[in-house]
């Protein structure tokens, strides 16, 4: 079984080398949970690259929910091009300011199960956003966390539903703030899908694919 500290504390040295994912790069320029809620609904399916232009721009007319009432859902679309999903996702932004007067006093809640309320809002963009905008403990899984963690062999898992699950009642919550920061860096720059870079991995010898390679190489 991996030791969860030290892989913890070696992905957060190499955190520090890496590009930060989206979601990160947003929080260090804003702290507002409105605009971290729009870029992490954005951000699904979607380069992170394509993400920032996007949100860059989109920002500089975009600074308030109720901002969003000023434009049809055809013209949020054109906004928004080309991220992934674009129609679908103009229609969520359309419905938020609604959503949030009504039931949330025009603000962004901070529980999961308020989250999950908005338009667009799934586990992992509920929990990105509690982690990110309110520093509060929360357990988010994308196909970074789910992948690397069956990898590792700290879950045995289908979904990342089922990962976070496990997640919840495996992992200490003093690792769940930074957790899924640390692995999705790791994950896109080091421990990719396809052919990840074992032979320089920080973590290797945590890692369940150290004893299929060794099982490998005496057959």
């Amino acid at each position: 079984m991996p030791d969860i500290e030290i892989i913890y504390n070696k992905l957060g040295k190499e955190f520090q080398k890496y590009i930060l994912p989206v979601v990160d790069q947003v929080e260090l320029k804003t702290r507002d949970p409105f605009k971290i809620l729009v870029e992490t609904i954005l951000s699904a399916r979607t380069k992170d690259e394509t993400t920032t232009q996007v949100t860059d721009f989109l920002f500089e007319v975009i600074n308030k929910p109720e901002d969003l009432d000023k434009y049809t859902v055809e013209e949020i679309e054109e906004l928004i091009y080309p991220v992934g999903f674009f129609h679908n996702k103009a229609r969520f932004l359309k419905e938020l300011p609604k959503v949030l007067r009504e039931k949330f006093d025009n603000r962004v809640p901070d529980e999961i199960d308020d989250l999950l309320q908005l338009p667009g809002v799934g586990r992992k963009t509920a929990n990105l956003v509690r982690a990110i905008a309110f520093k509060k403990p929360a357990i988010c899984v994308d196909v970074h966390v789910h992948r690397i963690t069956n990898r590792w062999g700290y879950v045995k898992t289908d979904t990342p539903l089922e990962t976070e699950i496990v997640l919840r009642e495996k992992l200490l919550p003093k690792y769940w703030l930074n957790f899924n920061s640390f692995v999705v860096a790791f994950g896109q720059n080091h421990c990719t899908p396809r052919n990840p870079k074992c032979s320089s991995c920080p973590i290797y010898d945590q890692c369940k694919r150290i004893d299929v390679e060794t099982k490998w190489s005496k057959e």
